[in-house]
């Protein structure tokens, strides 16, 4: 024990005065317990022995020798007080579950395990507020505020930081399809050596490499389907052999002439007669006896609440109480004498008493069942003390408040000074006990539910005479009662059976054990009791407290009654118990275990022995039958063998039978576990109120093999698991509530708290303070073990404990755990008595709100039902794919856009083949008509650009190229400008000068280390020979700041266009031919590629006249953009569209957006804008920013109703969830359900669909998720469980035509099949323009054929996305049948695992939804395993509740283990200008390290 700082000896304790050795026993306990914190222990601890200082100081060396070795765990400890100090300081075992042979099993697994070191990786967590330190644990953490919001530190959680486009570094290429990341991928290459997170998912990978169990037999899986197989029972499982059991009876119910004919005639009796006799004697908070109840006093007191309830509470015509009703008796569990007298005096009225807790708060743990228990019991009426009264929470105004669920009650108090004495000729109605309810036993079942066990009088009297016979009771015994005498045998021996035998009960309660744990057994030393009635943990406390109390004496005691001797643990603490206390004259034959439950109430009982009798002998049975439950003696491994003992026989007048716990009640062979049933007069009779269950519960036929029916006699199920073994002795083995049903195999709870806490744990886990239960996941059970930790224990302790109760459960029960979760201490659900409240505490683990402050995840261990990984086919022939389409009658799947050659166009742009030319001719021809206006935030006009204005300003450019810039035709220029007009005007100089533009988002001033490398990089590639920017951005390139980013001195020559000399080119160049290079289109895709494209004067002219048909774009017209003008469509609807078509652009830059929401959507109402094009950050902004703000809209007179088209600008499967939110916001200020669409690009051709206004609404259809991973696609209905709804990407484009192919036969799919999406039209860019020379990339992506087929003699371009065509019923303009095209997602973003394609937006729309704290979430791959980044927009405290949330539903829902899971802040995730998540850049940044994660969790 010298762990914790100076301690004394166990000498130096000896020699303490007993007063003192008393407290600190107290205080053991108390930290064993939980009840106290480290720091409140060790304060109270050293004021205590502060007296005794120098006594303790000198001894200390003895501790410190002692500080490394563990006593070995001893059977038998002797009562010297020194070597049990010595004993219990080491060890770190509950004394209540302790069994020696299960202590030693543990140990022996676990250096089993060492031998074997496994090397697991500890989670990364980041040390703030979530982690309890020490200093503030000493507060229990009901008061703790909530820990201060860290996210804000950030960016605000909303907004995050700007968008910036980021490629790794050196990743420049042409997408090249096959070897783009194997580099980066496959290995660790990318990844410096000695990066923390690297090494840790080594070694996570190398833990998961390790060979785990047999490996599992082949699952069949039926292909269409992909059905999950329930494992095969294993062959060489153990199997009954035993014959079928036969109902064993007890013996009978002895006739006694002078038994009363019922409970209620006792007590008159006693009341009457013996009056002077004690009855009831309560205890203060010290221990002390209080108040003695007398029979008489009972029997007056009783009488005279009877009649205060039955004719005072309402009028005479209308009374409050009818017999029959049912009442609520609140009492706290200190004062047993207020309570009897309330029960008899409800059974004297002939209402029924509804025993039930104080509630303590308005949210106690399980108070609203207990209020749908009383609701469903109709009671209005709740009993109570005065004192108990004055204790209740109260409202403002001093009314006692409405607990959660309850229903409204009536308190009337049951002090005697309020009672109404009965006329001399009153008198009860005391009729003979028969089939009526006496009062409703409550009972909390598996799920948390409360249910109502219903006692007949005759139940309650039989169940006296029974336990009267059994325990052989006679008048003027006294019994101590340890128990809750509101229920169990807390009740029925010291309420029910002592006043039918005239005894005196003394009850101890719970609070005074906490202070006083020693008090029982003085309590019995004092009034020489006969019986006490005890739980395991009372024995265990009394040996804690036990310093040499010499002075007392347990000869008195023939019996100790254990009412949790069916728990298989009991075992060792009787023994532990015996062997200290014998030599108090405890007697050996005076222990006697027993079983009960709520609906067949004492079910059997160990007899008082005769002294000198052998003892009965103990089971000792194989762990691996009982999970197949059968009973096999453990012979083979000594290790996973459990003992039990007896709990004697069957009650006298009963009956009892075992039957199989599920399904029909058939009859177990005498081999196997059942559930034990009993048939006596002495059960309950019902459920209150639920008829159906009562039935299944309380009026059991047993059938034999053949499934007809055993006798006609109905037994009651017991809860109890267990069978019957020689000499008709019962054994209990555990709870059909502890059940656990993992893969086909049974275990109990109780048995994995119990090795769980064999593993030493002193230093990390509260004793006593353990859950475990099973959550449903993925087709089977699965185990969760929650305990609560201490708040001094290390990180390093609480995970080596944790992986070490992995591994001991693993060893000694076979099984898996999924999950072990730490929360900090006192946090959770408390039942009554202190206990766990284990329902409550399940549901806050499925929701997300137990918070726990460790959490280790076994998910590879556990799942072993994951259907087999699929196996390629390997390839199909060409021909075959063809006929086989053929033959289904399927149609190639490919569709187009109207034929350019039959569209008449009487349109003077047609015989200009150049952009440059249409601006001169324009501004010849409109010279004042604005083509351009740019806003700012404000929404006022800051610029604007007239035809002739554009040109003039272009040719200045163009001059200013040629004079500083001493460029040549076909040279590169960087355009490095604010999204604006400078930008356009820039653009045209560069085509009047000859030069080729190159577009580039200028670096962010605030965060140039992260945008700078980008510019940089672009220009690098582009080879370009000058850049044009601003003065501020200028001087921004050349700054101090920029130098530690990039190489500033090598940037190409720079020219400010701020102020340009008013001169012009004497001659605009003219491109020779329209293949000419016009622009390069650089842009980083989101698997961090950045690629630049050529786009030809033809295929600049061919898009702005393919979207000026599409979208009936001319010169009167006006639209609104919101975009980004730096690549993609976004350019060219910003740059180009304009001056083709002749309309007007209203440009509103993004950024401008985040410092005025309105901005976007009170432009549109201002200028009354048809057509409006966005990206989809712009329309999250709206949709989050705006969404409680539609009120203000309107009152601002905003309305959306002229928008006919609202188009989303995107290279990406459209995110119908966003699109739908959107509508639906400001549906109500006009906005048409229709407007909104989308449109689909990708870099080889950046505008293949654009929904433009005529056609028909973009369709949607719903997929099935599990056939998409197979390459398929299946329709199913709405609703179907995992289907995904997909929209259509807008209508394809006039001149564009896209055909659907398998990746890699090269060869079109049919009509409704996946497949790469290949396009061919005259704006498809002409290829890559790359540092690297590779021809056939560029052949392949640009100019490729199909391998068969009528199409084989055009030249395609490959899109690099996944989609499908469907021929919908809806007609398109041409007349024909419309063809959709739906848009997957981008292959090279597809994560393959288990040889099946997931598209991780799929992953993440499912993580997202999973937690109301989690803001975004993105995945990736590395060496196989599944990475889940979220961002945390909740406090800290909330991480960790992520982490099995987020491995469930992806299991779930995608069959995949989840390997990682980090949990980051809001802002973290990097996303690009259109509103992409980069997830190769979060890869790489996760890799290196630099994410600063609030916690990493390593699934095992």
């Amino acid at each position: 024990m010298a762990e914790r700082g100076l301690e004394p000896s166990p000498a130096a304790v000896a020699a303490l005065p007993p007063e003192v050795r008393a407290q600190l026993a107290e205080l053991e306990l108390e930290l064993s317990e939980g009840d106290i914190t480290q720091k409140g222990y060790e304060k109270k601890r050293s004021k205590l022995l502060s007296p005794y200082s120098p006594q303790t100081q000198e001894t200390d060396s003895t501790g410190q020798k002692d500080k490394n070795q563990t006593p070995a765990p001893t059977a038998v400890q002797t009562s010297a007080p020194s070597k049990y100090h010595r004993t219990r300081s080491g060890g770190a075992r509950d004394e209540r579950y302790r069994s020696d042979i299960h202590t030693e099993a543990v140990q022996a697994a676990l250096a089993k395990h060492k031998e074997q070191k496994m090397a697991l990786p500890m989670p990364t967590k980041r040390r703030s507020t979530f982690v309890q330190s020490p200093a503030d644990a000493c507060t229990p953490p009901e008061n703790v505020s909530a820990p201060p919001d860290v996210t804000a530190t950030t960016s605000s959680s909303s907004l995050r930081p700007a968008n910036i486009d980021l490629p790794p570094s050196g990743i420049v290429k042409g997408m090249h399809k096959g070897s783009n990341r194997s580099s980066l991928m496959d290995t660790a290459d990318g990844v410096p050596v000695n990066s923390r997170v690297s090494t840790k998912i080594q070694q996570l990978l190398s833990t998961l490499k390790r060979p785990k169990r047999p490996p599992l037999k082949e699952f069949f899986v039926d292909d269409s389907e992909e059905i999950v197989e329930v494992p095969q029972p294993d062959p060489n499982q153990p199997k009954p052999e035993g014959r079928q059991m036969t109902p064993v009876k007890g013996e009978p119910l002895g006739v006694i002439c002078n038994w009363p004919p019922a409970l209620e005639s006792a007590l008159q009796r006693w009341g009457s007669t013996q009056a002077k006799c004690p009855c009831l004697t309560g205890l203060d908070v010290s221990g002390k006896p209080v108040y003695t109840l007398t029979y008489g006093k009972l029997w007056s007191r009783s009488l005279k609440l009877a009649y205060t309830l039955l004719n005072k509470l309402g009028t005479k015509n209308e009374p409050v109480l009818k017999p029959g009703d049912r009442v609520a008796l609140v009492y706290p569990n200190n004062d047993p004498v207020m309570f009897m007298v309330a029960f008899y005096g409800c059974l004297l009225a002939e209402v029924i008493p509804v025993p039930i807790e104080v509630p303590l708060t308005r949210k106690d743990a399980g108070g609203q069942q207990i209020g749908f228990l009383l609701g469903s019991c109709g009671i209005a009426l709740a009993l109570t003390s005065e004192i108990c009264l004055k204790g209740l929470p109260k409202t403002q105004n001093g009314e006692i408040v409405q607990f959660k669920g309850w229903p409204r009650l009536k308190w009337v108090v049951t002090d005697s000074k309020y009672l109404s004495k009965p006329p001399k000729d009153w008198q009860p109605h005391i009729s003979p006990a028969g089939t009526e309810p006496a009062y409703i036993e409550y009972k909390t079942s598996k799920e948390g539910s409360v249910m109502g066990v219903t006692v007949s009088r005759l139940a309650m009297l039989s169940h006296c005479q029974a336990l009267s016979q059994a325990c052989n009771y006679s008048e003027g015994e006294a019994v101590v009662n340890v128990l809750d005498f509101k229920k169990d045998a807390g009740l029925w021996h010291g309420m029910f059976a002592n006043v039918m035998n005239k005894m005196h009960t003394i009850s101890v309660p719970y609070s005074v054990m906490k202070t006083c744990p020693l008090s029982w057994v003085q309590r019995v030393h004092a009034h020489k009791a006969k019986v006490a009635l005890v739980k395991c943990r009372d024995l265990h406390w009394a040996m804690m407290a036990h310093r040499d109390q010499r002075d007392v004496s347990l000869s008195s005691l023939r019996m100790l009654i254990v009412t949790d001797g069916a728990n298989p643990w009991s075992v060792s603490s009787c023994d532990a118990f015996l062997s200290l206390f014998q030599s108090h004259g405890l007697k050996p034959e005076a222990i006697c275990p027993c079983a009960t439950s709520a609906e067949a109430m004492t079910v059997a009982i160990r007899r008082p022995g005769v002294p000198g009798a052998p003892l009965p002998g103990r089971a000792i049975l194989s762990m691996n039958g009982l999970s197949y439950g059968v009973i096999r003696v453990n012979t083979e491994d000594k290790n996973s063998a459990l003992t039990v003992q007896d709990v004697g026989h069957v009650m006298p007048g009963g009956m009892m039978c075992i039957v199989k716990p599920d399904g029909l009640p058939q009859l177990c062979k005498t081999d196997e576990i059942g559930e034990i049933c009993v048939s006596s007069r002495t059960g309950g009779m019902m459920y209150f109120g639920l008829a159906g269950v009562t039935k299944n519960t309380f009026e059991v036929i047993p059938v034999g093999s053949s499934g007809s029916p055993v006798g006609d006699v109905p037994f009651i199920r017991s809860g109890l698991l267990g069978f019957v073994g020689p000499g008709s002795l019962v054994f209990v083995v555990g709870k059909m509530d502890g059940l656990l049903m993992v893969s086909g195999r049974r275990h109990n709870a109780d048995d994995i708290v119990a090795t769980g806490l064999a593993v030493e744990s002193i230093k990390t886990v509260y004793r006593g303070r353990i859950a475990v239960f099973s959550v449903s996941v993925f087709y089977d059970e699965r185990i969760v073990v929650v305990a609560e930790q201490r708040p001094d224990a290390s990180e390093e302790d609480s995970f080596q404990w944790m992986s070490r109760v992995l591994q001991a459960i693993d060893s000694i029960h076979q099984v898996g755990v999924y999950c072990l979760a730490l929360v900090p201490a006192n946090t959770l659900p408390k039942t009554p008595l202190g206990g766990i409240h284990i329902s409550q505490t399940k549901q806050l683990f499925l929701e997300g709100s137990l918070h726990p402050c460790n959490i280790l995840m076994c998910p590879h261990t556990c799942v072993t039902n994951l259907p087999k990984p699929r196996q390629k086919q390997p390839g199909v022939g060409p021909a075959s794919v063809m006929v086989g389409n053929l033959v289904a009658g399927k149609r190639i799947a490919q569709a187009a856009g109207r034929d350019l050659g039959q569209i008449e166009e009487n349109d003077l742009v047609r015989k200009h083949q150049f952009l440059a030319e249409i601006l001169q001719w324009r501004a010849q021809a409109t010279p004042d008509h604005v083509l351009f206006m740019l806003l700012n935030a404000k929404g006022t006009t800051v610029c604007t650009a007239s035809c002739l204005q554009l040109h003039k300003r272009a040719e200045r450019i163009a001059s200013v190229l040629g004079d500083k810039g001493h460029l040549n035709a076909g040279d590169n220029v960087v355009l490095l400008y604010p999204p604006g007009i400078e930008l356009i005007a820039a653009f045209y100089g560069c085509l009047y000068a000859g030069c080729i533009p190159v577009t580039v988002r200028p670096p962010h001033a605030q965060n140039l280390t992260a945008t700078l490398p980008t510019v940089r990089m672009i220009v690098d590639v582009s080879k370009a020979a000058c850049i044009l920017t601003t003065q501020t951005l200028m001087r921004l390139l050349k700054s101090r700041e920029a130098a530690a980013a990039v190489d500033v001195k090598t940037w190409p020559t720079i020219i400010d266009t701020d102020d340009l000399p008013r001169k012009r080119l004497p001659q605009l160049y003219k491109p020779p031919t329209p293949e000419m290079l016009a622009y390069l289109d650089f842009s980083v895709s989101t698997t961090g590629m950045l690629t630049g494209v050529k786009m030809s004067h033809s295929a600049v002219n061919a898009l702005c006249r393919a979207i000026k048909l599409q979208c009936e774009l001319y010169s009167s017209r006006q639209i609104a953009i919101c975009l980004d003008p730096y690549c993609g469509l976004g350019f060219a609807l910003w740059c180009l569209c304009s001056v083709y078509s002749g309309h007007q652009s209203i440009l509103i830059p993004p950024l401008e957006l985040e410092n005025n929401l309105f901005l976007w959507l009170a432009t549109v109402n201002q200028y009354k804008i048809r057509d409006t094009f966005c990206s989809y950050s712009v329309m999250e902004l709206c949709t989050k920013g705006l969404g409680n703000q539609v009120e203000v809209l309107k009152t601002r007179g905003i309305n959306l109703s002229c928008i006919r088209t609202c188009v989303v600008v995107a290279e990406e499967r459209p995110r119908i969830t966003l699109q739908q939110s959107f509508s639906k916001l400001f549906k109500d200020i006009g906005l048409s359900p229709r407007a909104v669409s989308t449109t689909f690009g990708s870099r080889v051709n950046v505008a293949i669909c654009l929904q433009g206004t005529s056609g028909p609404d973009p369709t949607t259809v719903y997929v099935d998720l599990k056939s998409l991973r197979h390459d398929r696609v299946r329709l199913v209905e709405r609703g179907a469980p995992q289907s995904l709804l997909l929209s259509e990407s807008g209508k394809i484009l006039p001149g564009v035509k896209v055909v659907i192919v398998n990746p890699e036969t090269k060869g079109p799919v049919g009509d409704s099949h996946l497949g790469e999406i290949w396009v061919n039209s005259p704006h498809t860019a002409s290829g890559y323009y790359t540092i690297y020379d590779s021809e056939t990339l560029q052949a392949d992506h640009f100019n490729t054929r199909l391998s068969f087929g009528d199409a084989a003699q055009t030249l395609w371009a490959r899109t690099g996305y996944l989609g499908f065509v469907r021929r919908t019923e809806l007609t398109a303009a041409t007349g024909e049948r419309h063809d959709a095209l739906y848009v997957v997602g981008a292959l090279d973003e597809t994560l393959e695992l288990r040889g099946l394609r997931y598209h991780p937006i799929d992953i993440e729309t499912s993580v997202s939804r999973v937690h109301r704290s989690i803001a975004e979430c993105a995945v990736f791959t590395w060496t196989n395993l599944l990475v889940v980044v979220v961002e945390l927009c909740g406090s800290e405290q909330e991480a960790l509740d992520l982490v099995p949330l987020v491995t469930n539903v992806v299991l779930e829902e995608h069959y995949l283990i989840v390997g990682v899971v980090v949990v980051v802040d809001p802002g973290v995730i990097p996303i690009n200008s259109r509103g992409e998540k980069q997830r190769m850049h979060l890869r790489d940044s996760f890799l290196a390290d630099q994410l600063d994660p609030i916690y990493v969790a390593y699934n095992m």
